[in-house]
This record gives C-alpha cells, sequence and structure tokens, in this order.
C-alpha cells in the first residue's frame, strides 16, 4: 500500500507522523522502550500537542529481534502468531548514553539516541538492515474531508471483504546494494519480490494471478536476515517499490509488531524462523509415492476407479494413494462427509478393496457446509456456524447453494467437525485434501469474538490445525497427511501442500515452479502440484514434460479438472515416462525421505531455491526456473515444445544422473532433451543413497543400500545418512582414492555398496 507522492509529498487525503528521534531511552521487562516524537524536541514547548511513537525492541530467541511500533496502545492490537517460547534464552539490553543495544545472540539491534530516527541491525559487525528517516511511521487516512477515497494498492471493501481503514501503522527496513527479497507466501510472478506490492490476503485467484492461496508476511532476504510481520490480518508490502530502496510493510491500526532473523546463510534464517512458528510435520514414506486422482467433474464409479488403479498396475507403474475428489459426495450436499450412496453403494467394502491392492486413499474436504447437507441442520441447531452481526447464520451461494462455514473458534463445533471426520477415517480413510479456506468473509461475528479481519487469513490455520488433529489421533505421529491448498504463517506444521488451480500450459508450470520455490523460501517444507496442469486438458508435450517435473517434486499428484490424468488417455510414449519417472522417484526414495526428516527438523524445504544451497553465487540470485532437490540433486524442468531448457550449473564437475554425463559448471548450460529426460545433475562431491526397488517408495532402504559417490579432485572421506521407513536415522562413513571406496556403518547396520563415479 502506498502512502506517498513521490519521495518528497504524500497522496491527498493523507496524514503521516515519523518517529523523528529517540529522545528517551529505558529498559523496562527485559526490553528497550523508546519514546520516539514525530518532531525533533528542540525546546520545552516542543511536547505540547504532539503525537509520539513508543518503539519497544526485545530479544526473543538467539539470534532473533522483535520490534513493536506503537501510536495509542490503548487500542485493539493484532493476536499475532502463536509462537514457541525459548524459557533458557535470556538476551541482553545496554543503554548508554548515544545508544540503546539490544543483543539476541549474534544479532544486535542499536538504536542511535537523539535525532534522525536511527534504528539498525547488525549480525556480529555486519550490518544487515536498518530503519531510518520515515521509517516507523502511523499514517491517517482522509484527513482532508474532502478525500475520501484509499491510496492506490489498496482496493478496499468490494472485492476482497477488507474493511476500510482510516489509520495504518508502518516501518520501512533498508535495502542494500544488489540486495533481494524472496517469500511472502506462495507467489506465481518473479521469484525476487523487488519491485513488487504485495498484499498478504488469502484469496482463490488461481496460479494465474498476482493472488495467492497462501500468504507468508515473512521474507528473506540473500544478505542473510528475515522479517517476519507479526499480524495474521491483512499486510502490505511495498518491496522497492514506493521507496525503491526500501521494503516497506504496513498494517491497519495503531500499532506494528514485526520480528528480525539472523542467518547468516537462507536456510539459518529458515531454521530459526520455523524454530519459533512451528516445524513442517514429518510425513510417511507412502505419502512420497504418485497420487492418482478421479480428478474434479469427471464421471466415476468404484469401476472407473479400478479401471485406474488396474491400469496403472497393467502397465508397471507404481501407484500409492487414489484420491476421491469432490463427487464422492452426493452434489449441492458439500460437505456432508457422506458418501454418495447412488456412486458407492459399499465405501468400507471399496475401501477395503483399495487396501487390498495396497494403496493408501484420500478423500476431498472442505469446510463451508451446504444448505442441503444433513450436516446443516446440525449446525444450525448447534450455533457451529460463523454468523452475521445481527445473529443470523452468515451463507451464500458461491461455490455450493447456501453454504454456512464451520466456526473453528467454537471448540464444540471443532470437535464435532472432528468427530465426522474420525468416522470417514475409521471407514478406512487414509489422508484429506483440505481444499478452500480461503474464501472468508469479514463482516461477521465469531464464537470466541475473534476480530474477522485477523481471521480471514487465520481460519485456514484452524481449519487444517482440527484436521491434521484429528488423523494424527487416529493414525498416528508421523502417518497424519493433508493435501492443503491455503495456509498462513505456521502452515507448515500441517503438510503436505499443494499448488491450486494451475493451466495446462507451459507457462503455468514455470508459474507453478515459481510458487513452490516462494513457499520454500517461507518455511514450508513440503510442497506438490497438479501434474499437467488443472483447469483444461493438456496436449501429451505439456503432459509428459510435466510428468518428470511432478514426480522430481516432493509430492507428486496427477489431478485434473473436467480431464482424467490417467497416462494412457494421451499416447503410449506418456505411460512410458510416468513409469521411468515413477520407478526413478522411488529408488531415490532413501535421499528423498532424509531430505524430508530433514525438511521436519530445521524447516528447510525438501525442493528449494537455488540460493539456498549456493548463497555466495550472484549467479542464482534470480533463478526460478531450476531447483535443487535435497542438497544434492539440480532439476531443471523443460517447459518448452522443443525441448530445449537454459539453466545454470554452479561451479564443479557435475553429472548427469541419468546418463552419467559430466558437464563443467560456473556456466549456463543450454540442452535439448526428449521426453524421456531432463537435467537432472548431482553436485560435485555428493553421495546419493539409492534404494534397490523401485515399485513402491516405502520398503527396507538398508536392504540392497547402494551410495553413489560422484566425482571430486580430492580423497573419499564422508559421512551420508540415511533415514528409514521407520524413522530410523543410519549413519555411514565413506571413504576411498581414485575409483574405489568402501562404507561402513556407525552403529551394527551391514555397509551397503558403493559405487564410485569418476
Amino acid at each position: 500500500m502506498k502512502f506517498t507522492d513521490g519521495f518528497w509529498q504524500r497522496r491527498p487525503g493523507v496524514e503521516a507522523l515519523y518517529a523523528r528521534e529517540a529522545y528517551r531511552l529505558t529498559e523496562r521487562d527485559g526490553a528497550l522502550h523508546v519514546l520516539a516524537p514525530t518532531r525533533e524536541i528542540q525546546a520545552r514547548g516542543n511536547v505540547l500537542n504532539l503525537a509520539a511513537l513508543e518503539v519497544t525492541v526485545a530479544p526473543v530467541a538467539e539470534g532473533v529481534i522483535r520490534v513493536r511500533i506503537d501510536h495509542h496502545r490503548g487500542a485493539r492490537r493484532s493476536p499475532g502468531f502463536a509462537l514457541a517460547a525459548d524459557a533458557d534464552f535470556t538476551g541482553q539490553v545496554d543503554i548508554a548514553e548515544e545508544a540503546g543495544t539490544v543483543t539476541a545472540g549474534r544479532l544486535r539491534a542499536v538504536v542511535t539516541a537523539g535525532a534522525p530516527w536511527s534504528l539498525e541491525f547488525f549480525d556480529g559487525d555486519t550490518r544487515l538492515t536498518g530503519s531510518g528517516e520515515k521509517g516507523p511511521g502511523h499514517m491517517m487516512l482522509g484527513a482532508d474531508a474532502a478525500v475520501t477515497a484509499e491510496p492506490a494498492g489498496e482496493t478496499g471493501v468490494a472485492p476482497d471483504g477488507r474493511a476500510p481503514a482510516r489509520a495504518y501503522t508502518h516501518e520501512q527496513l533498508d535495502l542494500g546494494v544488489g540486495e533481494v527479497v524472496y517469500g511472502l507466501g506462495e507467489r506465481f510472478g518473479p521469484l525476487v519480490k523487488n519491485g513488487q506490492s504485495v498484499d498478504i490476503w488469502n484469496a482463490d485467484g488461481g496460479t494465474s494471478s498476482e493472488q495467492a492461496y497462501k500468504n507468508i508476511p515473512f521474507y528473506l532476504t540473500n544478505r542473510g536476515y528475515g522479517v517476519l510481520v507479526n499480524h495474521p490480518e491483512h499486510v502490505s508490502f511495498e518491496v522497492g517499490s514506493e521507496t525503491v530502496e526500501r521494503v516497506q510493510f504496513s498494517v491497519p491500526g495503531q500499532s506494528l509488531e514485526y520480528l528480525v532473523f539472523a542467518g547468516p546463510t537462507p536456510r539459518e534464517v529458515i531454521d530459526r524462523y520455523t524454530a519459533l512458528l512451528g516445524r513442517p510435520a514429518s510425513v510417511p514414506a507412502w505419502s512420497y509415492g504418485l497420487w492418482l486422482s478421479t480428478s474434479f467433474t469427471t464421471d466415476y464409479d468404484e469401476a472407473t476407479v479400478n479401471s485406474f488403479v488396474d491400469g496403472m498396475r497393467e502397465r508397471d507403474i507404481p501407484l500409492s494413494v487414489f484420491h476421491f475428489d469432490c463427487f464422492w459426495m452426493r452434489e449441492f450436499e458439500w460437505t456432508n462427509l457422506t458418501w454418495d450412496e447412488r456412486t458407492f453403494p459399499d465405501p468400507a467394502g471399496m475401501l477395503q478393496r483399495l487396501h487390498d491392492k495396497d494403496l493408501k486413499v484420500c478423500a476431498w474436504i472442505n469446510p463451508y457446509i451446504a444448505q442441503a447437507s444433513d450436516l446443516f441442520e446440525e449446525g444450525l441447531a448447534n450455533d457451529y456456524f460463523v454468523k452475521n452481526r445481527d445473529g443470523s447464520v452468515w451463507q451464500w451461494d458461491l461455490w455450493v447453494a447456501g453454504m454456512a462455514l464451520v466456526d473453528f473458534t467454537n471448540p464444540a463445533a471443532r470437535e464435532w467437525f472432528q468427530e465426522r471426520l474420525r468416522g470417514l477415517l475409521q471407514q478406512g480413510v487414509d489422508a484429506l485434501k483440505t481444499d478452500f479456506g480461503e474464501r472468508i468473509p469479514t463482516d461477521v461475528v465469531y464464537f470466541d469474538g475473534s476480530d474477522p479481519q485477523v481471521m480471514h487469513n487465520l481460519y485456514t490455520q484452524l481449519y487444517n490445525d482440527a484436521v491434521f488433529e484429528v488423523l494424527k489421533q487416529e493414525r498416528g505421529e508421523g502417518e497424519a497427511v493433508l493435501f492443503a491448498r491455503s495456509a498462513t504463517a505456521g502452515g507448515q506444521q500441517f503438510p503436505v501442500h499443494w499448488g491450486g488451480d494451475n493451466t495446462s500450459t507451459y507457462p503455468s508450470m514455470a508459474e507453478t515452479l515459481r510458487g513452490g520455490l516462494s513457499l520454500a523460501a517461507s518455511g514450508f517444507g513440503y510442497w506438490s502440484h497438479d501434474i499437467g496442469g488443472f483447469e483444461g486438458t493438456p496436449d501429451p508435450g505439456v503432459f509428459k514434460r510435466w510428468v518428470a517435473f511432478g514426480l522430481l517434486s516432493s509430492h507428486s499428484r496427477l489431478h485434473g479438472s473436467d480431464s482424467y490424468r490417467v497416462p494412457w488417455a494421451f499416447d503410449d510414449e506418456a505411460v512410458a515416462i510416468t513409469r521411468q519417472f515413477a520407478h526413478l522417484k522411488n529408488t531415490l526414495m532413501p535421499y528423498l525421505l532424509t531430505a524430508g526428516a530433514d525438511a521436519a527438523a530445521t524447516g528447510v524445504s525438501v525442493a528449494r531455491p537455488m540460493f539456498f544451497e549456493f548463497p555466495d553465487d550472484p549467479a542464482v540470485t534470480y533463478l526460478d526456473r531450476q531447483y535443487m532437490l535435497g542438497s544434492d540433486l539440480l532439476v531443471a524442468p523443460v517447459m518448452s515444445a522443443d525441448g530445449v531448457v537454459d539453466f545454470y550449473l554452479p561451479t564443479g564437475t557435475w553429472t548427469s544422473l541419468l546418463t552419467g554425463e559430466r558437464v563443467e559448471g560456473g556456466r549456463w548450460v543450454r540442452e535439448s532433451h526428449g521426453f524421456d529426460s531432463l537435467p537432472l545433475y548431482v553436485r560435485p562431491g555428493a553421495i546419493i543413497p539409492r534404494g534397490s526397488r523401485s515399485d513402491r517408495p516405502d520398503y527396507d532402504y538398508l536392504d540392497g543400500l547402494t551410495l553413489d559417490v560422484y566425482p571430486t579432485d580430492e580423497a573419499i572421506h564422508a559421512s551420508v545418512d540415511v533415514v528409514t521407513v521407520d524413522g530410523r536415522r543410519v549413519t555411514f562413513e565413506v571413504s576411498g582414492q581414485g575409483h574405489s571406496a568402501s562404507a561402513s556403518a556407525v552403529d551394527s547396520h551391514p555397509a551397503p555398496s558403493v559405487t564410485v563415479h569418476r
């Protein structure tokens, strides 16, 4: 949201109150409190009829500092996100004549006394960023009675439900030369956010729009730090787009809170961030296998489902999960959590028959209760729905007729919804696709009195948390799996998330990848997408290229809108490609499940942007058409009809996993690939654990395990971890010289075979 008219002027109707100086610095309750008048105090009379901001700077955890800016502290405050407390951490506050300093381990914040306003953040002796003149500010809109419009960039009430605000609080943190910004959730535009205006406001806008299903008010930069704006409600970012040398963030109301996270690497920033906001949960090995869906509006019954499942088996395409989309329930009754008896007269028997074929089963749900559903009467009678201000139930007809919204702030409503899910799980469903959660009104009343502006983005957190909890209760820790579309900060605790409604084109394939990389830079550990695209039907070329990409993601699902995504619907080559990459992924499971365990431990995603692994290589700064799968595999999906792909290899000798060809890095490479291939390169010196089975993702990885050692100029001496299906972490020591090497387990496990690729 923009408030200024160029560097000197303000937009019409905007009155700005900026912190002009640090007038008084005090320590209280382990924090630095700064009184910051909105003009310089040069005489005693200057203190009269003057607004002042109060800025509080506090250590939170090792490498984390919180800043709070208040205009009127008695006004409504945002509840913020749920942050984990570190009871063992103690920071330090020091006040001297010239400055106040807050220390949180390696991260320091320094407020310089007097004018002009200056708040700076340091990692050791390295300055990260700072808030200077016109940084902390309180903006009042409509100060000129003749001006009633919002500033440009604020869309008001109509399209997105935001109530008009007449007061905003903002901060600006400076950007250094060459500094770029990543994150802010699953965004489908450029990976680097510089120059963009970004509204943190969940919306169902598809992948081809500026809107996002998963909005996260957190960003990190290539200068070794991250920033979380601790507000679940609407946050507006101007990333070098209003003041081009700063990131500005603003929220409605009288106060703003943000946290700064030290690195110095992107991986360390994410580690600190997810330590406070929540780690991604571990997900089971079977979930990494191929998922197949009925698709959305297609016709299906048990015979159709069996034809798909048996067709995959007959064609030797390993399948792990079958997903039933919306029409497993009767039309007009979503969500009633009851199988449509006309199509599925024996659901429990059908689910058992699918289990007998060694498949897991996923079912689609959402938090909207249609008026025709039998759940609607129950919810209405027990006050389980979000209400209008007059006490009536909020309803509309967009999506399903007369739908109401489960009020998850009501413990009884949450338990009621969970009990209906529990019955479905006890019937035999293994996983749940939690669709929607973005179309949340703001002119409503919640059971616990929550601010509806806050709840618009936060609703999905309560929704996914409720579903994930019942999955854990019924399936056990480590076995719970969602397939969720919407999220906010902290949503990474409830995996897996998929990328929403894309189209069946090469450009949409590229925007889908950008969304996944942006989500990875926001603390989410796993990610999937609709292989082939959701809207429309891909031509065979798009489908085959997308299959390779999809099966080299952490999670892989074939799903569409009005057409099936079984590979034989395209051509025989599509069958062969799906078979090839499904088998390949299963052999890589010892490597992938270990990367997933690391994601659960640190928050660093399985599929991640290049700058996560090569933060000191300036050539990777803007790369958004390739990624690292774990630490050691580079993937560059082919997104062109002619098979030509340009990608960058960092310094060293890289080896194609598919062909064994060695390519010198430190340069751009152009290759042409058939449908059965793509750039899939192993990092120099990497050791890739490979499994002995390709028919399924969940097997004994230690039985027949091979450690593939890739070229390095030095003698081989390294350790490699393998996480097993039951969660054990086994470490192997690998040593050798030239073309031979051997491995030994740190404990009593048998030694795997070792292959040295020279």
